[in-house]
C-alpha cells in the first residue's frame, strides 16, 4: 500500500510518500511544497493543487492520511492554513483517493507512543522507523511523514473523510 502524507499549511505543505507492506514501512519520497508571500493567492494555491498532483501521478497512492488544523490564537494564520489544506485535500479526492485525517495527538499517538510528544522526539522516531541516516529536513515534510507512519498504525479503524 502505497500512502501519502500532508501536513496542510498555505507558504509550507509538507509531503512524505511511504510503502506499508507486510508491516515493513518503506520511504519513497518527501519534501515541501513552498510558496512565497509574493506569489499571488491563486498561484500560491495551484502551486500545492500541481504538486499534490504531480505526486499521486508518479506514485499512485491507495490513500491519502492528512493532519487536521489546531490553531489557539491566529484566526488569519488559521484561514490560510484552511484554504492550503482544502487544495491539497480537493486536489486527491478529485482523483478519487481516499482521504484520512488525524489529530497532533493521534499522530504523536502512532509514532511515538505519547499523544504529548516534543517535534524533536517525533522526528527522531521517523528517522528511527524508517531507517534513514538523517532526521528528515524541514520540520513540515518530517511532519508529513509522520502523518503517513501513524495511518500505516490506524489502517484497521480509518475512515476516510
Amino acid at each position: 500500500m502505497i500512502i501519502l502524507g500532508i501536513d496542510p499549511g498555505f507558504a509550507i505543505t509538507g509531503y512524505g510518500v511511504i510503502k506499508y507492506e507486510k508491516n515493513k514501512l518503506q520511504l519513497l519520497e518527501y519534501g515541501v511544497v513552498s510558496t512565497k508571500k509574493e506569489m499571488p493567492f491563486t498561484q500560491r494555491l495551484m502551486a500545492i493543487d500541481e504538486k499534490i498532483r504531480e505526486l499521486c501521478d508518479i506514485y499512485k497512492p491507495d490513500c491519502c492520511a492528512i493532519e487536521e488544523l489546531f490553531f489557539n490564537n491566529n484566526a488569519k494564520t488559521a484561514i490560510a492554513a484552511a484554504q492550503g489544506r482544502g487544495i491539497a485535500v480537493g486536489a486527491v479526492a478529485s482523483l478519487k483517493i481516499p482521504v484520512y485525517e488525524y489529530t497532533p495527538l493521534q499522530v504523536k499517538q502512532a509514532v511515538v507512543g505519547y499523544g504529548r510528544a516534543e517535534k524533536k522526539q517525533i522526528q527522531q522516531m521517523v528517522k528511527m522507523i524508517l531507517h534513514m541516516e538523517d532526521i528528515p529536513r524541514p520540520d513540515d515534510a518530517a511532519d508529513a511523514i509522520a502523518i503517513a507512519i501513524c495511518h500505516s498504525q490506524w489502517l484497521l479503524t480509518a475512515k476516510p473523510i
